[in-house]
């Protein structure tokens, strides 16, 4: 067929149009979709009519075609030159996407394929509308040269540009190496599905040149890998359906750019609904441990969180859930994991989910069980103070709606990094099981009576009477908030009913920051 051909009548040119159109939706030929299939993939287009409301997508671009020459490509100019881009809705919402076609050039981005994502991503970003890449390429197009690296950094800088203005999510469907993995980390959120993904800067026979070590693709960059070990990816699942539906689902807990909230629901559950539960859930002996999870599942609405990195720094959890029909992010310490103490990657996880809310005006919850920082050589060296004060810094700087509940320990500097009310915010509880101090009262009583100690006939006994008289004098219930530095001491069960309101009452707040181009924060 050749679509530039002039004659005939104009029922001759649609017919031609239309013949051309489903040329283009049928792809390169069934052989390849069977190839594609046969991988457990789906193609660009059928991934498309997941992620998007039925008939909603308007595609943009499907007749470009690239004009590189070289190396035979003059000979091969498909039509979309592998990657699907246009908008359409999501839950009745607009949304921009694109889709690699590994079915061409094995989805590997050249010019033309460059510029049609440059489009979209501009687009979405004039048009105040999130942005979701479904990523399935073998990176540059290696006969386009440096004009297919350019390309990348175009993306890159439009992926730049929109942080914090448009949500992005990157949905890693296949491979994804080289320079082309930088455009994923540098988006909000990043899903993976099993054995079908993988992400890295070299592949495992670059490894094996430069360094000897052997190891499959799966093992140096799979979905488990990035999910429980690198912190790459936030979400994996086992199979394309259910990792596109659950994008659907967190597009519907987040605002479409920053200048709008996150979207309401009807509620059902009760805001003033007691929770009982937690009066037994969480022991009071703070040195036994409990799941945070359930915690959380009592407070909001329905039980139902979506928790993000769910399987990296497990001793922190990051989730995003509704309270009486409204998104909050909710940051906790899980005592079932190093005991909550937080440590480099635990920072660097709730640093990077409170930037996101307080980008997209999500309100924070803060959660604390804590009895400090991770101690050790190997903390110390990799730089616990620097990553520490990541999480430091985004709680300072965030201007969302901000509740701190302190459930049980909450010792020195993690305390006060966890959003204690000296760091700005606006409301904290604790239930009577707090123990807010600069540390443990065991550790205290060894610093505070060492010599009274010391000089006993009973050493023992004497540390054991220190370690009540300390408790009692410093670490009682009520200390902080006789002090001004927790608003009230609630019953447990109060917590949904305490929380709702403080959200609800804190929903138009106004917060300006210093005039400034941006700040330092310790990267």
């Amino acid at each position: 067929m050749n679509p530039a051909r002039t004659d005939g009548t104009s029922g001759t040119r649609l017919a031609e149009l239309h013949d051309l159109r489903g040329e283009v939706l049928r792809g390169p030929g069934e052989r390849a979709t069977e190839a594609q299939h046969a991988k457990g993939k789906l193609t660009a287009r059928e991934r498309i009519d997941l992620l998007l409301d039925e008939g909603s997508f308007h595609e943009v671009e499907p007749l470009r075609r690239h004009r590189a020459t070289g190396f035979g490509l003059e000979q091969r100019r498909p039509h979309t030159d592998g990657v699907v881009v246009g908008w359409g809705t999501v839950h009745g919402r607009r949304v921009f996407t694109y889709a690699h076609d590994f079915r061409i050039f094995g989805g590997a981005l050249g010019e033309a394929h460059a510029q049609k994502i440059h489009k979209i991503m501009d687009m979405a970003l004039a048009a105040g509308a999130p942005l979701v890449s479904l990523n399935d390429g073998a990176g540059a197009r290696i006969q386009e040269g440096v004009t297919a690296l350019a390309g990348y950094g175009g993306i890159f800088q439009r992926n730049t540009r929109a942080s914090g203005v448009i949500p992005q999510i990157s949905v890693m469907l296949g491979p994804c190496a080289g320079g082309a993995a930088y455009s994923p980390a540098l988006t909000d959120f990043v899903f993976m599905v099993r054995d079908t993904s993988q992400m890295f800067i070299t592949g495992p026979d670059v490894v094996k040149a430069v360094t000897g070590e052997e190891i499959t693709q799966n093992g140096l960059g799979g979905a488990d890998v990035h999910a429980a070990v690198s912190g790459v990816s936030h979400f994996v699942h086992d199979d394309e359906e259910t990792c596109l539906e659950e994008v659907r689902y967190l597009l519907s807990l987040l605002p479409s750019n920053n200048r709008e909230l996150p979207p309401g629901a009807p509620c059902d559950d009760p805001p003033d609904r007691r929770c009982e539960m937690l009066r037994d859930l969480v022991p009071a002996d703070g040195n036994r441990p409990y799941d945070m999870g359930r915690v959380i599942g009592e407070i909001v609405d329905d039980g139902e969180f979506l928790e993000v990195h769910e399987r990296w720094a497990t001793n922190v959890i990051c989730a995003l859930a509704r309270v009486d029909g409204q998104v909050t992010g909710i940051v906790a310490n899980q005592p079932q994991s190093l005991a909550g103490v937080l440590d480099i990657h635990a920072s660097e996880k709730a640093a990077r989910f409170v930037q996101l809310c307080d980008a997209f005006s999500i309100p924070l919850v803060t959660l604390l069980d804590v009895p400090g920082f991770l101690p050790g050589v190997g903390q110390e060296h990799g730089g616990i103070i620097r990553h520490g004060a990541k999480l430091l810094y985004a709680y300072c700087n965030a201007t969302v709606p901000r509740v701190q509940l302190i459930l049980r320990k909450a010792y020195g500097g993690a305390y006060i990094v966890m959003d204690s009310r000296s760091v700005g915010a606006d409301l904290s509880y604790a239930w009577p099981t707090n123990e807010i101090a600069v540390m443990g009262a065991e550790g205290a009583a060894n610093v505070v009576f060492r010599r009274e100690i010391a000089a006993a006939d009973d050493p023992g006994a004497v540390r054991e009477q220190k370690i009540k008289e300390y408790r009692s004098e410093l670490m009682h219930p009520y200390y902080a908030a006789e002090r001004g530095l927790v608003d009230d001491v609630i019953d447990p069960a109060e917590t949904r009913e305490v929380l709702a309101a403080a959200l609800a009452v804190l929903r138009t707040k106004h917060a300006d920051l210093p005039a400034r181009k941006h700040g330092n924060p310790p990267m």
